[in-house]
């Protein structure tokens, strides 16, 4: 079974960790919320506190397939500052394996030198945080092995994107059928 791990910090936008993690599941990925805080409960950025599946475990981590950063702020800031997590993404990209990012997640892909020569979109007016890349406006992004989305209002086909790259285009139409999403 495919894995997929959203890391939550503290502040991350709900609506972009909770959609991926919700339409993943049911594609039959083993999604998981990854705690960087040092206790299974994250606050979001609206306040809303989530019980994450495990705290965060490099060695563990390193087996999954698709590595997933939700934005919000401060969330996308703290993300940015895990020198191991940052690590992690380095490893995983290296590998081949998925590293998406949305809304000022994708900061974070820039910052670790991951963009280079890459299209990427982010959250309207941080463009300048994708160092490396060209930056673009599209809902969704894929470029080899990164997939960047640009806000909370794209979370669902942000989602599905993350599903046609794990499960294949099939999966993806099914569950957008499944929730009515056109």
């Amino acid at each position: 079974m495919k894995q997929a791990l959203i890391f939550l910090a503290e502040g991350f936008e709900e609506m972009e960790a909770v959609t991926p993690l919700d339409l993943l599941r049911r594609a039959g990925v083993d999604a998981k919320f990854v705690s960087l805080s040092g206790t299974l409960h994250v606050t979001g950025s609206h306040g809303v506190v989530y019980r994450a599946d495990m705290l965060f475990d490099r060695n563990l981590a390193a087996q999954a397939d698709m590595f997933i950063l939700p934005g919000g702020m401060p969330g996308a800031q703290h993300l940015q500052d895990h020198v191991a997590l940052g690590e992690l993404l380095k490893t995983a990209y290296a590998a081949g394996k998925w590293v998406c990012a949305i809304c000022a997640a994708p900061m974070v892909l820039g910052h670790l030198g991951l963009l280079q020569g890459k299209k990427a979109t982010i959250y309207p007016g941080m463009e300048a945080r994708l160092i490396g890349a060209t930056p673009v406006t599209e809902c969704v992004c894929c470029d080899g092995n990164i997939i960047t989305s640009r806000a909370p209002g794209t979370a669902i086909p942000f989602a599905l994107a993350l599903i046609a790259a794990l499960m294949g285009e099939d999966a993806a139409k099914a569950i957008q059928s499944d929730i009515v999403f056109d």
